[in-house]
């Protein structure tokens, strides 16, 4: 099985040690995971605000990026959901236009290959006990891309049910947004916080230490909000908490 790591944007400039943990949590698992230089963006900034003609070339290089490889994984809910929605969008309608076939089958390429992290552990390798050990109280935040686009369902907390030591709690008003949105949060600031600031207000009423999601994007909106306010309770990916063991903690 040939696996390649898409690290993302996000987790490449801000929160690399993302990409390092599921590395590392899949190899401790037997995967051969390599990491294609050639990767970039997926363009779902340039898709979302509206500039579909300039996603176009991004959606090119990710299938070259990762051409030959059994599965393409990411830590990274929100750009799966771009490549499994929107591309084969922007393949339909470049056909539509009479510009070819040659962005659908980009897209027909990589769609079946790629997987969510969550995705990735209990359907292709069929485990939720990955031997991880946290020993901390946790809260998790499903991302609206993983709960609504992908249909991640309960897939997250049966991982983290099963790390050993970990107290899961249940976050009220779970699957409201959090606010982040990509761009929304930069087109309307004074929405996006006060709906951060709800799901801050419900999360730290669980009383746990750690905040937990499947995206970074979410995380680094919530994270910040927290760190603002010294909160006893700080933001950390899933990746981060499943590749952390008794013997080599990571997180």
């Amino acid at each position: 099985m040939r696996v390649a790591l898409f690290a993302t944007c996000v987790n490449d400039a801000l929160h690399p040690s993302t990409a390092v943990a599921t590395v590392r949590l899949l190899e401790r698992l037997g995967v051969d995971v390599d990491f294609p230089a050639a990767q970039t963006c997926c363009g779902q900034p340039q898709f979302n605000t509206g500039y579909r003609r300039e996603t176009e070339p991004l959606v090119h290089r990710m299938a070259r990026a990762f051409e030959g490889y059994d599965h393409v994984v990411t830590p990274s809910g929100s750009c799966v959901a771009m490549i499994r929605d929107n591309y084969p969008r922007i393949g339909s309608k470049a056909r539509a236009e009479g510009r070819g076939d040659t962005l659908a089958q980009a897209s027909d390429s990589l769609v079946p290959r790629t997987y969510e992290l969550t995705e990735f552990l209990v359907d292709v390798l069929g485990v939720t006990d990955v031997g991880a050990y946290f020993p901390h109280k946790v809260t998790y935040h499903p991302s609206c891309h993983g709960l609504r686009m992908l249909g991640l369902g309960e897939r997250p907390r049966r991982l983290l049910e099963a790390v050993k030591g970990l107290e899961l709690v249940e976050l009220p008003g779970a699957e409201e947004c959090c606010g982040f949105g990509g761009t929304f949060a930069v087109k309307n600031p004074d929405v996006s916080t006060a709906m951060g600031a709800d799901k801050i207000h419900h999360s730290l009423s669980t009383g746990a230490e750690v905040l937990c999601g499947a995206d970074n994007s979410c995380l680094m909106h919530l994270g910040g909000m927290l760190r603002r306010q010294d909160a006893p309770q700080r933001a950390l990916h899933l990746a981060e908490i499943l590749a952390s063991t008794e013997e080599e903690p990571f997180a």
